[in-house]
């Protein structure tokens, strides 16, 4: 029997069978672009990621046939939800977390309701990159869709939906809309009321690994999966990542190097609200039972991307023809030292502390002798200095890392993870299968099917160690020396930014 691990991200989705022992049977993957109908607007053509879900999960069964898969489970990208009839039709687009639609109700709701009661209830601050200014967008300006609307289903339990199973969104998703109450692992009235949202077009809840359903018959016949496959339900993704490498305990940290690059830490108790709120820290549910994490990001993974759209577009075409990957030969013009330019990754709304929608990306230091890798570096070092000042921050919360797991597209990157273990002075470990999302999800489809009787169990039979990057702590200091200017950039810019991208947006 196999298990059927599924990770739908914001510009591409997965799909892998592992064996019970964990080896990789078969995957798949597909990219999508986020499509941007207006400026800040960004979401993704739910008919089309759809799509495309399906064809990773038909290419996956065809190569894992000796040994069929039994149980699936899907991992997903955590705010954006898509709209959906009774009888499983798609409606429109899903919103995502960045875009800036429904940023006009933050001030009413931030006099209605105070962020430490938010926090107590939900363990989140108000922001407009949850479900909840979304919805209420959608509600305003349209109406018809919003009431011909059966439920609004984040991606793991849309996908798991439109496979068969009933509509149910597991704790750490349901989180994610700023509806939920985090004790109670119920819709929270008070909040909805406060939103100004219905209950009913929100689904049921569930802990992650609950059976939520089989996959109907003509599912399983269009795609070529057994009958009586059962559907699991999930996490979000970074708690996904966190079970995919073994991160199910206090003390060690998931570095997900994706679109967004996340250190999700792992505690068993909830943390004081003042602390945690003053650093922009959520409180989430793992997927393991009686957990949290929490998540430390930023969009690195995009800001990646960009340079490759920009500055290397033929290239990446080309390499795409002949099978190969574009980011190999980019990441081999790294220059050897640090970069010769210095990056604030503001090129679209950071995350914590304070998730600045209006500011703009900087790179200073540029040179006609600067060349693409030095940018590319920059990159790399400006968005974990990022990070790094947030992690330096932690210890009055008492959430402590003592090791990273590296895991994402970006972890398959030596030079990269050398990078991060370098500016954060902590070791790196690699598991054997980087796409932690699809193994995660592989592993909840094990605990929640019966084949594995715990958490623990499930990753010691599937989870297997690549290697551990050292910090090489000569670099390090110099890397310190490089932090300190790093933290002098947004204060020093702050003013200046935000009112250019204020005069930008107002043509």
């Amino acid at each position: 029997m196999s298990l059927l691990g599924i990770d739908v991200g914001t510009t591409g989705c997965k799909a892998a069978v592992f064996s019970a022992d964990g080896r990789m049977l078969s995957s798949a993957y597909q990219e999508y672009d986020v499509r941007r109908p207006q400026h800040g607007w960004a979401e993704l053509d739910t008919v089309e990621v759809w799509g495309s879900v399906r064809q990773v999960i038909a290419g996956v069964v065809s190569g894992a046939v000796a040994d069929p898969v039994t149980a699936l489970c899907v991992s997903s990208l955590g705010e954006a939800v898509v709209p959906v009839t009774r009888n499983r039709r798609i409606l429109g687009p899903s919103l995502l977390n960045f875009d800036v639609r429904g940023e006009e109700y933050l001030t009413d709701l931030g006099r209605a309701l105070s962020n430490e009661r938010l926090y107590e209830i939900n363990g989140n601050t108000l922001g407009n990159h949850y479900s909840l200014t979304k919805l209420k967008w959608i509600k305003e300006h349209q109406p018809t869709l919003y009431a011909e609307t059966f439920k609004f289903l984040h991606w793991g339990s849309f996908v798991s939906f439109m496979l068969g199973a009933e509509p149910i969104v597991d704790y750490a998703l349901a989180n994610r809309t700023l509806l939920f109450d985090i004790d109670r692992g119920d819709w929270s009235d008070e909040l909805l009321h406060w939103a100004g949202l219905d209950r009913e077009k929100l689904p049921d809840t569930a802990p992650s690994g609950t059976e939520i359903g089989l996959v109907s018959d003509h599912v399983a016949t269009e795609l070529g999966l057994p009958r009586g496959v059962r559907i699991i339900s999930g996490a979000h993704d970074q708690c996904c990542n966190a079970v995919g490498c073994g991160v199910i305990a206090e003390g060690r940290a998931v570095y997900g190097m994706g679109t967004f690059v996340c250190i999700t830490p792992v505690f068993t108790t909830r943390r004081a609200t003042g602390t945690m709120i003053g650093l922009g820290l959520n409180t989430e549910h793992h997927a393991v039972p009686g957990q949290y994490v929490c998540f430390i990001y930023n969009q690195g993974g995009s800001l990646v991307k960009w340079l490759r759209d920009t500055f290397a577009a033929a290239e990446h075409r080309q390499a795409q023809a002949a099978g190969r990957d574009v980011y190999t030969d980019l990441f081999a013009e790294l220059p050897a030292g640090p970069a010769t330019v210095m990056v604030l990754p503001h090129f679209t709304t950071t995350g914590p502390p304070e998730f600045i929608a209006d500011s703009c990306g900087v790179i200073v230091g540029l040179h006609l002798e600067t060349s693409r890798g030095d940018i590319l570096k920059g990159i790399l070092e400006g968005t974990t200095f990022y990070l790094k000042e947030i992690v330096d921050s932690l210890p009055p919360t008492g959430i402590t890392i003592t090791d990273y797991r590296a895991v994402g597209g970006g972890s398959k990157s030596d030079a990269w993870v050398q990078l991060c273990a370098d500016i954060m002075g902590c070791p790196f470990t690699r598991p054997r299968v980087t796409e932690a999302g699809a193994l995660g999800a592989a592993i909840i489809a094990g605990v929640g099917s019966g084949l594995f009787p715990s958490y623990q169990a499930g990753v010691e039979a599937m989870v297997q160690l690549e290697r551990v990057f050292e910090p090489d702590m000569r670099r390090h200091e110099v890397y310190q020396e490089r932090m300190a200017l790093y933290r002098q950039l947004w204060p020093l810019l702050r003013d200046y930014l935000q009112d250019f991208t204020r005069r930008m947006k107002n043509g």
